[in-house]
């Protein structure tokens, strides 16, 4: 994954703040228990949050409180109808802490767990994927996939054999960057495949054009990644109140604006936010309810992240 903006959402929310701006984080959300909504996986009988929480840069350690507040945001997720959790072994030592947390949380069972393989080799994809599941400590793993297409044809073979195998139920790969989407496209047409991780948001919405409808027509299940472009996002609207009519679709943050803009997309199966923050969990939950933007309210929020 692209580094990490040096402008995230908590340094975000304190500056605004600070400076008397409302962000109207969603008063709603937070006092009562707002379960999100839920799409179907093409092609089998299951049903998936929309939402879902992703780990990089957030679950890479234990952090000094023991990990009180990271498990609060799993408990938030779950609380709130999610089960979605994506990680990988690039992620620090993610795989090992979540496997921790899903265990002492008794949630390894009710947790939908993502994860990748990004090395080269047979071998030592193989030796990536033994790893991850030993330390995640579920069987079979709910989803694997190639990450950053990462030797790629190499590796979904190794996915499909366990697969096969019964050791994962869904496989696919992954891309956050637009330089991969040509490869992706590709690889969504001539491979048999459950998923697609891919970067798309009001403010990276290129995969709308091909990558999205290439995985509708082939019936693969799209996950959204960069959906607040690793923080680029809210340092564009430092400062700024949210528009009056973004209660038009039920939207009450910043953060909801972007997740619900995604959503508003039919053929997007969910969406990942990254967070080790529970306020911003519930928070994210929340653009999982309620209304969506419709098809000229979504241009109307290119338009307006576009002129800032």
């Amino acid at each position: 994954m692209p580094a990490f903006a040096n402008f995230r959402r908590r340094e975000f929310l304190k500056l605004t703040a600070a400076a008397g701006v409302a962000l109207s984080m969603p008063q709603s959300g937070l006092a009562t228990t707002l379960r999100m909504d839920k799409r179907r996986i093409p092609g089998t009988d299951e049903d998936i949050p929309v939402i879902g929480l992703g780990t990089s840069h957030e679950f890479d350690h234990i952090p000094a409180d023991g990990g009180k507040e990271l498990k609060a945001v799993l408990t938030a997720l779950v609380e709130h109808g999610g089960t979605l959790v994506d990680t990988a072994p690039r992620y620090g030592d993610a795989e090992q802490v979540l496997g921790r947390f899903f265990s002492d949380l008794d949630l390894t069972d009710t947790v939908f767990i993502s994860t990748k393989v990004g090395t080269r080799g047979a071998e030592q994809g193989r030796r990536s994927l033994e790893r991850s599941q030993e330390l995640l400590g579920k069987r079979p793993l709910d989803l694997m996939m190639v990450h950053s297409l990462t030797d790629a044809e190499t590796q979904l073979l190794n996915l499909r054999e366990w697969k096969d195998a019964g050791r994962v139920r869904y496989i696919g790969i992954t891309t956050s960057r637009k330089s991969g989407f040509a490869e992706m496209e590709s690889l969504i047409r001539s491979h048999d495949l459950d998923f697609v991780q891919v970067n798309y948001s009001p403010l990276e919405p290129e995969a709308a054009r091909r990558v999205i409808p290439a995985a509708a027509d082939r019936g693969v299940a799209v996950m959204i990644n960069r959906a607040f472009g690793n923080g680029e996002y809210f340092t564009l609207l430092r400062g700024r109140q949210l528009p009056e009519w973004a209660a038009d679709f039920d939207c009450e943050s910043w953060a909801q604006f972007s997740l619900k803009y995604i959503l508003g997309n039919p053929d997007v199966t969910c969406v990942l936010a990254a967070t080790s923050n529970s306020r911003h969990m519930r928070d994210n939950a929340a653009a999982g309810t309620g209304r969506l933007p419709d098809p000229a309210t979504r241009r109307r929020i290119e338009e307006y992240l576009q002129g800032l």
